[in-house]
């Protein structure tokens, strides 16, 4: 949440909030009263304005960061740069000024780079939980809007449905048939059913579980719909004295971050010893200690890579961000680590794999009438249902004549019940909704029967669930008043699936028995229905639920989107398996799984009843080998999920619904669709469709595949500059030659392996090509065998030729500063091209585009602009004891030093034509790996 800049809280007569406990004592007449409240109309603008000034907004104050000057000064406590700093003084002491001021510009360098890598860090973390702000329902000034929850006050009139998070504590005014998931905030794990009745002192004082006629915020609506007065907010809610206590929490480092972690220290480790072993064995060779210390802890901060855990959170922080432009917001940064791992994706069917845009294609009447709305999307299914263009405006035909409100009163039936049960509206000309309950609107709408829902009073309603399968609801007829006699009885509406609905029925219309024959027709058709890729819902009426009248049936269509056949393709040639998981019946599931290459003539399809049948020997081998599940449920997606697991298969499960949240859970990757999705289903998952496409997951494994082996490009570069540098000073010492690196040059050749060049690795634009590599094993260590030899290759490459300059230029015996200006401009010129050449592992710099990652570029162009003012600007000379080259001395290093980037193209271009001849796949073999 945002840092909050709200005042404490005050109190004035009429507007002041309450305690939970307090409100669910009181009637719901003395809670708007002390609030000052409007149930039906909501608050004023002018009074929610307010009411802001005294309460603030609803969110909870954090403790404030501290200041930038105190994150920078922070800094300078690394063990290292206080031995820098000690160096200095010493040197000051001994009157070497020029050391001392080289020195401090080198600490203040190193620490200001390690200040940028953290606040870019920190800004890009902050701005992951900017992406999702929660929002929900307010009356506002008479119109019910959807408004974000951190600008509720005491007193707003809230809205709350299925799937919501409760956005405040609310003491309720109305609850039908409502459930509320209390479990994160009482521990309790069924669901609390509300009611609006004020309770006893007794009940509201031993047990805040108890309170029944409050939702409290944080909490979820897993059934039924209501509405209530915001009496809490921010830290007045119960729910603020938890945050306080989340607030001391720390957030868990990502596994690959304790793997950098763990490798950081292992180097660290190796290095000191090294360096204590070079300053011991200089000063026996007569070196002063000063020097040698100097120089030794100049080696350690430049060869300790302390700053690989900041750039991997920088690295991935990065690519959520660029994944969020792609419509995918991920919540968690492990879950970027995981998606290169996934190799099941397991997707929901509407709206995810289609395009959730419902339109009612076929309406079937239990007198056997059969009509067809034809119009748009008519091509789709046949040319039965072409009209001529004379026709483009949808209707509703049954044969050749057209449906009116009069002419087919069987087919209207059909029609008036999917809108009477139904709880779409129409706001400003758009049908607000689901999209099944949307497209009966719609259908309405063209026969003028839209608003027949306003002829009745609604006195209950059964809410829709994924485990009863059918909604109903009961009503009178407006012009009916409750003292009236009998004989305009209360009728319940019913819609749901075909087989659940048959079962509440035990007449047809006109009266006469539903026989056996009539079930085994309507479900032939169905199935006919069905096998052309539609969702068949079923309708009744009557006056006794369990003894309903069976009306018809509705088919909608809704098309697979674009570009999902080919993202399937793709996935299933890269090694990942795709399972569509759907409520609907076979035929719509496998006519859809067909047309996107899912599902072939006598491939596998599972029911959830099969499913549930089947012993456990058997389950993980079947789902294994099902492409189709249909007829499911939540609780079938679990066993799905966990029978994946137990394979050794990383899972990805797509769900929108408040069920779907324990599949979430489960999957290693759960992701909830951003559009239409409940708030409960976001809260479980690790990442969020917000455009709801399946292609936005394929784009999201791109991304997830390649920031994880951009963490090893650059992972690769900071180590052969790490052990390039370790081992020029380790030969120069063995060899008993001078240092062939100051201190001053150490800490910037540091400053460049840490900076900009590696970072820019980091942000390398997706291959391609990265998906035709099957998922990563997800315990497979960083650090393989193939990555080892190529960073000892690089490093010896650099070493060899720095050294080879060193010992050419001071063939005379004596160091001069033209000297360490060659070795010293040797090595960085050799670390640029080594930064080029760990732009891939495998493919040529050339062949992914020489300008395609521009970041590197301006980060390699800005490093040699730095070295050659190092070189050439007069005050930079003296700090880093250089002089100025000629064209020819930079020509002859530019030579030299491209060899690291000439000789690692050889090996990607031999690499790549022995792996064509081998059949081995492009990024090679990696089974050699390392436990690091």
């Amino acid at each position: 949440m945002s840092r909050s800049t709200s005042p404490s809280p005050a109190f004035k007569v009429g507007v002041s909030t309450m305690r939970a406990s307090e409100a669910s004592v009181s009637t719901i007449t003395d809670v708007v009263h002390r609030l000052n409240a409007d149930c039906g109309r909501g608050l004023t603008q002018s009074q929610v304005e307010e009411r802001r000034q005294l309460h603030g907004h609803n969110e909870f104050e954090i403790k404030e960061d501290d200041p930038l000057w105190r994150k920078y000064l922070n800094q300078f406590n690394d063990p290292l740069i206080m031995l820098l700093l000690a160096s200095a003084v010493v040197s000051i002491f001994t009157k070497q000024f020029d050391d001392a001021f080289s020195i401090t510009v080198a600490i203040i360098i190193v620490v200001t780079v390690a200040f940028v890598q953290e606040y870019r860090s920190e800004r890009s973390l902050e701005a992951l939980h900017q992406l999702i702000p929660p929002k929900c329902h307010c009356a506002r000034d008479g119109v019910i809007m959807e408004v974000l929850a951190r600008c509720l006050v005491p007193g707003d009139t809230v809205y709350i449905s299925l799937g919501d998070r409760v956005p405040a504590d609310i003491r309720l005014v109305e609850a039908v048939d409502l459930e509320i998931d209390e479990s994160s905030f009482t521990g309790e794990t069924s669901p609390s059913l509300k009611h609006t009745e004020s309770q006893s002192a007794a009940a509201a004082h031993n047990d805040i579980s108890q309170l029944r006629n409050i939702a409290f915020m944080g909490t979820f609506v897993c059934g039924g719909h209501g509405k209530g007065v915001v009496v809490g907010v921010g830290e007045q809610s119960e729910f603020g004295s938890v945050f306080k206590m989340m607030q001391t929490e720390e957030a868990p480092k990502t596994p690959l971050q304790k793997s950098m972690n763990m490798l950081g220290k292992q180097l660290s480790f190796y290095s000191l010893c090294i360096i204590g072993c070079i300053m011991l064995l200089g000063w026996w060779q007569g070196k002063t200690l000063l020097g040698m210390f100097t120089i030794g802890v100049s080696l350690a901060v430049a060869a300790i890579p302390e700053g690989l855990p900041i750039v991997v959170t920088v690295t991935l922080a990065l690519g959520v961000i660029r994944m969020a432009k792609r419509h995918v917001i991920v919540k968690r940064l492990p879950t970027v680590e995981t998606l290169g791992c996934a190799n099941v994706i397991c997707s929901d069917k509407t709206g995810t794999m289609t395009e959730n845009k419902m339109e009612v294609t076929d309406v079937y009447s239990a007198s056997r009438q059969h009509a067809r709305i034809v119009g748009s999307h008519d091509q789709m299914f046949g040319s039965h249902n072409q009209m001529p263009a004379s026709h483009d405006r949808r209707r509703v035909v049954c044969g050749e004549t057209a449906v009116t409100a009069d002419n087919f009163p069987d087919i209207v039936n059909v029609i008036k019940v999917g809108c009477v049960c139904n709880n779409s509206q129409v706001r400003d000309g758009k049908i607000l909704g689901l999209p099944t309950e949307g497209a009966m609107v719609a259908l309405g709408q063209m026969l003028g029967l839209h608003s027949l829902r306003d002829q009745f009073v609604r006195t209950e309603e059964r809410s829709f669930s994924s485990a009863q399968k059918w909604m109903g609801v009961r009503v009178r007829d407006r012009t009916q008043q409750p003292s009236d006699p009998p004989g305009g009885e209360e009728v319940w509406f019913m819609k749901g699936a075909l087989d659940v609905i048959l079962r509440h029925c035990s007449t047809l219309p006109d009266g006469s028995p539903l026989t056996l024959a009539d079930k085994d027709s309507f479900v032939a058709k169905s199935e006919e229905l069905g096998t052309k890729g539609l969702r068949v819902i079923a309708m009744a009426r009557g006056v006794d639920l369990t003894q309903l009248s069976f009306v018809g049936l509705m088919a909608m269509w809704d098309p697979p989107r674009e570009g999902v056949e080919g993202a399937v393709r793709e996935l299933l040639g890269g090694g990942v398996s795709v399972k569509m998981i759907t409520g609907d019946a076979k035929e719509t599931g496998v006519a859809i799984a067909q047309r996107l290459g899912l599902w072939t003539t006598g491939s596998l399809c599972l029911s959830g009843e099969q499913l549930g049948r089947l012993p456990h020997h058997e389950l993980k081998n079947t789902i294994m080998q099902t492409a189709v599940f249909y007829r499911v449920t939540p609780k079938h997606k679990v066993v799905i999920v966990k029978s994946l697991q137990e394979s050794g298969q990383i899972v990805a499960m797509t769900g929108d619904g408040t069920n779907d949240a324990v599949a979430l859970k489960c999957a290693d990757i759960g992701i909830a669709m951003g559009k239409g999705g409940t708030d409960v289903c976001r809260e479980a998952a690790d990442m969020i469709l917000t455009d709801n496409n399946f292609l936005s997951i394929l784009s999201a494994i791109e991304e997830g595949k390649m920031i994880y082996y951009n963490i090893r490009n650059f992972v690769r570069f900071q180590l052969s500059t790490s052990i390039a540098a370790l081992s020029l000073i380790t030969l120069s010492t063995l060899l008993g030659l001078p240092n062939p690196l100051n201190a001053m040059q150490i800490l910037w050749i540091n400053i460049i392996m840490d900076g900009p060049p590696a970072q820019s690795l980091g942000v390398e634009p997706v291959d391609k090509d990265v998906m035709t590599r099957p998922p990563r094993r997800a315990k497979d260590p960083m650090i393989t065998l193939p990555l080892i030899a190529q960073v000892v290759g690089a490093a010896a490459m650099i070493v060899m030729g720095t050294l080879f300059v060193f010992q050419r230029e001071m063939e005379d015996g004596i160091i001069t500063p033209r000297d360490t200006t060659m070795t010293f401009t040797c090595f960085v010129l050799f670390d640029m091209f080594n930064a080029l050449s760990c732009r891939s592992q495998t493919k040529s710099v050339f062949s992914i585009g020489l300008f395609s990652n521009r970041m590197l570029l301006y980060a390699v162009g800005g490093s040699l602009v730095c070295q050659l003012l190092v070189i050439y600007f007069p005050p930079l000379q003296a700090v880093f004891q250089t002089e100025a080259l000629t064209a020819l001395d930079l020509l002859f290093l530019v030579t030299l030093s491209s060899s690291v980037l000439i000789l690692d193209e050889l090996r990607k271009l031999i690499t790549s034509r022995l792996n064509k001849n081998t059949g081995n796949h492009l990024y090679g073999n990696t089974s050699k790996i390392l436990p690091v």
